[in-house]
């Protein structure tokens, strides 16, 4: 089992910045790969970024390339999701989520509660 919960979201204007942590707790953390998703309202949860479980390779969405960073601190259980440059359609609930895949769709195996992020125009 791991337990998975972020911090770090808030309200910010557009073209400001964000940093979400994900702190793990539970089975090792180095052994899961991890992902970030969000879901906005009325719409479906989607991918924003992986990491496999060394770091060294990401994935990111096409909507968040050359502005959010995932990053991850084995030695701290903990899994990073930089924001900068921030638009208002960046708004939703952002989750973190474990899995054996930096998968860019939903199979992963642990998910935590989110934490939302609103950014006004």
């Amino acid at each position: 089992q791991v337990q998975l919960v972020e911090s770090g979201g808030g309200l910010v204007q557009a073209g400001d910045s964000l940093r979400l942590s994900c702190a793990a707790s539970g089975r090792a953390f180095s052994s899961y790969a991890m992902g970030w998703f969000r879901q906005a309202p009325g719409k479906e949860r989607e991918f924003v970024a992986a990491a496999t479980r060394s770091g060294y390779v990401k994935h990111y969405a096409d909507s968040v390339k050359g502005r959010f960073t995932i990053s991850r601190d084995n030695a701290k259980n903990t899994v990073f999701l930089q924001m900068n440059s921030l638009k208002p359609e960046d708004t939703a609930v952002y989750y973190c989520a474990a899995g054996a895949s930096a998968s860019t769709t939903s199979q992963y195996d642990y998910w935590g509660q989110g934490t939302q992020v609103t950014v006004s125009s």
